[in-house]
């Protein structure tokens, strides 16, 4: 690895952090949506992997670490990770500590991505001598895996229901592409199906938003008006270690151990059941909402970044919900990367190792201080300056493109057809990661219903 390449990743892991950094801010950000997308462009530029994988994981560390801002000062979360996050922050708003807030879950991401990162990486590695033996049976885990996960939803039985009618409309559009020829018989049409998956809630809500009667019918809101305290400023450089408590760098640290190794299970759930379990006998409103937030955030960051990193070194197949959603790009974007081809078969041990220290600390040195330090003037700038539709409708202009470059024309009804039922899925409590194991699975399963 020579100067050159490290100086591009470094400039990478930089770009990733500052535009992770304003995307984190924004309210309703969603991990996926606002991840997979430009990930996948730039394996489609012919980007070397290893620089990818730097902006990569320098992306999540950003974006874990900023989206404490919404939720801490205007009780939005910033992304689907820190909706667990809201209840607690807004005990903390209410006590006037709003600025502690978002020193306390920055802080819980610094300690879960410093856990993470060597605990991944040594786990992986591991794992690595089975390899073969869990790859020989991928199809039947991505099976298990949305079956797992199912049950692991609200709605268990409709979740359990909808997999086998989602993998027919997935594998019935790619034989009626096959069948009017605008894709090779036998080529799976992929990447724009799974973004379709990935933004279903947004196509869902711009269709229903032609529909007069539903437009009528939606509650109007006035202008709201979001109130930031400017006069607790945290003074010198902030120490996550200081600004914790040495019990709640002891739940946190826990907690990130054990989302670095229950990587294979949902985040979210983990998430919620860690939170509460390591605050429950807290009687103390503010000490228990600070316990919370700073353990659920090192959490949420561990989970990122072992999902990602355990599956891509050791198997170089998306088995976690986090590898599977914002990485999936990592793993499978044809022509770059397939299951066969990707970065598990082109990177050696050593370039994961400086990809993710480099994407990592070029994260946490820029986006904590910047948070941490300015989270008040950042968010105001945001909240006021930025649009949220803006964003979402950059990325769902990017779906539609790559979806006409898969095939053509027809494949933009298919991805809008793929985004309502999934929008409607994904509303109905049926998450991202049954449907993207569904999507994986779906050949396999159609294959075993007609024998």
């Amino acid at each position: 690895m020579d100067a050159v390449l490290i100086i591009q990743m470094i400039m990478a892991a930089v770009l990733a952090a500052v535009i992770y950094s304003i995307i984190g801010i924004a309210p309703g950000t969603d991990e996926t949506a606002v991840l997979a997308p430009v990930t996948l462009v730039l394996v489609l530029t012919g980007m070397e992997p290893v620089v990818i994988l730097s902006f990569f994981i320098s992306g999540i560390v950003a974006k874990k670490l900023a989206d404490s801002v919404p939720v801490a000062v205007a009780g939005i979360p910033g992304g689907v990770m820190s909706t667990p996050m809201v209840e607690h922050a807004l005990v903390l708003k209410k006590h006037g500590l709003p600025d502690i807030s978002i020193q306390k879950m920055a802080s819980g991401s610094v300690i879960g991505t410093l856990i993470a990162v060597p605990v991944s990486l040594v786990l992986a590695n591991a794992l690595i001598p089975f390899s073969d033996m869990i790859k020989d049976y991928a199809n039947p885990l991505f099976f298990f895996g949305a079956v797992f996960l199912a049950l692991m939803t609200k709605n268990k039985i409709l979740a359990l229901v909808s997999i086998i009618p989602f993998a027919l409309l997935i594998q019935g559009l790619r034989h009626l592409y096959w069948g009017v020829g605008v894709v090779p018989e036998g080529t799976n049409v992929f990447i724009s199906f799974f973004l379709g998956i990935t933004i279903g809630p947004v196509i869902l809500t711009l269709f229903e938003l032609l529909n007069k009667e539903k437009r009528t019918a939606l509650q109007r809101y006035g202008k709201k008006n979001i109130t930031f305290n400017n006069k607790k400023r945290f003074k010198g450089i902030p120490n996550p270690f200081k600004i914790l408590t040495k019990k709640e760098i002891g739940t946190t640290s826990l907690a990130s151990l054990i989302g670095s190794f229950t990587f294979i299970m949902s985040p979210v759930g983990i998430t919620i059941f860690l939170g509460e379990l390591f605050s429950s006998r807290i009687k103390d409103p503010v000490k228990k909402a600070s316990r919370a937030i700073s353990s659920m955030d090192g959490l949420t960051n561990a989970a990122y970044i072992s999902g990602t990193l355990i599956p891509l070194i050791a198997l170089g197949i998306p088995l976690s919900p986090m590898a599977i959603g914002p990485a999936n790009a990592l793993f499978n974007a044809p022509p770059v990367f397939t299951l066969e081809h990707n970065m598990h078969h082109i990177l050696s041990s050593a370039d994961f190792v400086v990809a993710t220290l480099i994407g990592s600390i070029v994260a946490l040195v820029i986006t904590y201080f910047i948070i941490v330090k300015f989270s008040g003037q950042i968010c105001a700038f945001i909240f006021t300056k930025i649009p949220h539709e803006a964003m979402l409708g950059l990325f769902f202009g990017l779906v539609l493109l790559l979806a006409f470059m898969d095939a053509g024309w027809i494949n933009i009804g298919g991805v809008l057809l793929i985004g309502l039922v999934a929008g409607v899925l994904h509303r109905w409590g049926i998450n991202y990661g049954v449907q993207f194991m569904v999507l994986y699975s779906a050949p396999w399963i159609i294959a075993k219903i007609v024998g």
